[in-house]
């Protein structure tokens, strides 16, 4: 059995064509044949929407009206001559789909909202494949132009059509927040009383062809009944949005700022907490390493301090000040920003009696012991330590007496900064120091630039750890002697029993 055509329903917005989705360009450049309904005058509003994404050899299908609601002489009245009408339609596009032929069915608007789209759906639908494109509804729009919403916090907004006696409507625009009334036209005077009615038409608005080049907009009590065509609608916005809006607050004042330290992970912005990623785009003052501070997108609004990576007093002291003259400061820092990073810098700092009065909050992010670990498999599944081979800040006795006693008692080590341009020898100085307590069969992971354009992972054993691989983007994990490689998957895990 031959395989079908699939309907589209695609909304095309309320009549610009650049309010056209993506997919609905893009479906209708491709299909096969091209639907739309149009007025007996021939023209159809749907099709000039669409008109730039059509392309030459498409089958068009053009569904005439052929009367409007004027009398007929049809045995089952107007009713029967319309759903004679759409059966013939559906009838005509069932051909192509029964031959294999995308039908897509252009809507003005949104094809479920008022449209003639839908008669198509509910005689195809069951049939055929079918796909609905929604579009931005001619209510959207008519927002839009008018440059008011329709509805704010919990009000309601009624949605009614024109056809419906003047009675009702006033009932349904008394009982609600906002309205939009649709189908104007002939029903233009009615829907007029009917406002005036309900006590709401003061607050009405006439919107035509919103989005278009003919757009027109007036107050609704003011205009000519004779001039309103179909494509138009009355709009009764949010009265919430009239509201009197509250004074802007106060500039901030010395005192009330607050140095927010912030871990931006080891890589890029799919690393990086929500909650980091709302402290960056609060603050207004961003500190940090250069090259950290270039991983945080630019924001005119804020103002970046870059610094070299060895002045972390210095930063942290130019933070806090500016914080005690109000601003908001977020202070980055690479991987967890209390891990060998920026958070003890602030912390230090702001001891002193004359940063007493700054917050500092400090907030954390995926460090590069976890990130290398996930790539790996999950060597740090037991007791670890996490250890600095920069000797910096601390002597190097400090560092292998540490490296002893962490080799000794058995523990998975996390190393950082196990190396840099003008510092190399510790990786081979700590590897003979492990080697006196561990099996040179014990597992070693060189982790480098995880989660960014240059990651490598690269499984050693301690024996054959070399400083030559080694630079100070990497980080190093050392196994226990209960670390285990599993070569089928190539993963290094540390079991939790003994």
């Amino acid at each position: 059995m031959n395989e079908t055509g699939r309907l589209y329903g695609v909304g095309l917005g309320p009549g610009d064509p650049e309010l056209v989705t993506v997919k609905a360009a893009r479906l209708i450049g491709a299909a096969g044949v091209i639907a739309y309904h149009c007025a007996p005058h021939g023209r159809s509003i749907a099709r000039s929407v669409a008109a730039p994404y059509l392309r030459e050899g498409q089958v068009e299908e053009v569904l005439t009206y052929p009367l409007t609601t004027e009398t007929t002489d049809h045995p089952g009245g107007y009713q029967g001559a319309i759903d004679e009408f759409y059966a013939d339609c559906a009838n005509r596009l069932a051909e192509h789909l029964d031959a294999g032929r995308d039908v897509v069915v252009l809507a003005e608007g949104d094809p479920f909202f008022y449209g003639s789209y839908m008669h198509m759906h509910k005689r195809l639908a069951h049939r055929y494949p079918t796909t609905v494109i929604p579009g931005v509804t001619s209510v959207s729009g008519a927002s839009a132009a008018l440059g008011r919403p329709v509805a704010e916090r919990d009000e309601v907004l009624t949605v009614l059509p024109g056809t419906l006696d003047q009675d009702t409507l006033a009932d349904r625009l008394r009982s609600t927040d906002s309205a939009a009334v649709l189908k104007l036209g002939r029903t233009f005077g009615s829907v007029r009383a009917a406002l005036a009615e309900a006590g709401r038409l003061d607050e009405a608005w006439y919107v035509e062809r919103a989005s278009t080049g003919t757009e027109r907009i007036e107050e609704l009590a003011t205009v000519d009944e004779s001039t309103v065509p179909y494509f138009s609608l009355a709009l009764v916005p949010s009265r919430v949005h009239t509201e009197p809006v509250p004074e802007p607050p106060e500039p901030r004042q010395a005192g009330n700022g607050s140095v927010t330290v912030v871990g931006l992970g080891p890589a890029g912005r799919e690393w990086l907490t929500p909650q980091a990623q709302t402290a960056l785009a609060e603050a207004e003052e961003l500190v940090g390493y250069v090259t950290y501070l270039n991983r945080v997108p630019h924001n005119p609004r804020q103002r970046r301090h870059a610094s070299d990576n060895r002045v972390e007093s210095e930063r942290a002291e130019f933070a806090l000040d500016l914080a005690r003259k109000g601003s908001r400061v977020a202070v980055v820092s690479s991987g967890d920003p209390g891990v060998f990073a920026m958070a003890t810098a602030v912390l230090e700092v702001a001891e002193r009696a004359e940063y007493a009065e700054v917050p500092v909050t400090v907030l954390p992010g995926l460090t590069a012991a976890h990130a290398v670990a996930a790539r790996a498999g999950a060597p740090l599944g037991h007791d670890y330590c996490v250890l600095s081979l920069s000797d910096r800040l601390k002597p190097w006795e400090i560092i292998e007496q540490r490296l002893e006693a962490a080799a000794a008692a058995d523990l998975v080590l996390a190393i950082y900064n196990p190396a840099s341009r003008a510092r190399t020898w510790q990786v081979d100085t700590a590897r003979d120091v492990l080697l006196r307590h561990r099996s040179p069969e014990t597992p070693v992971i060189i982790g480098r630039d995880v989660g960014g354009p240059e990651e490598s992972l690269r499984i050693r054993t301690l024996a054959e750890l070399d400083a030559s691989e080694v630079d100070m983007r990497c980080l190093l994990l050392i196994g226990s002697s209960r670390t285990r490689i599993d070569p089928a998957r190539g993963t290094v895990f540390t079991p939790r029993n003994y």
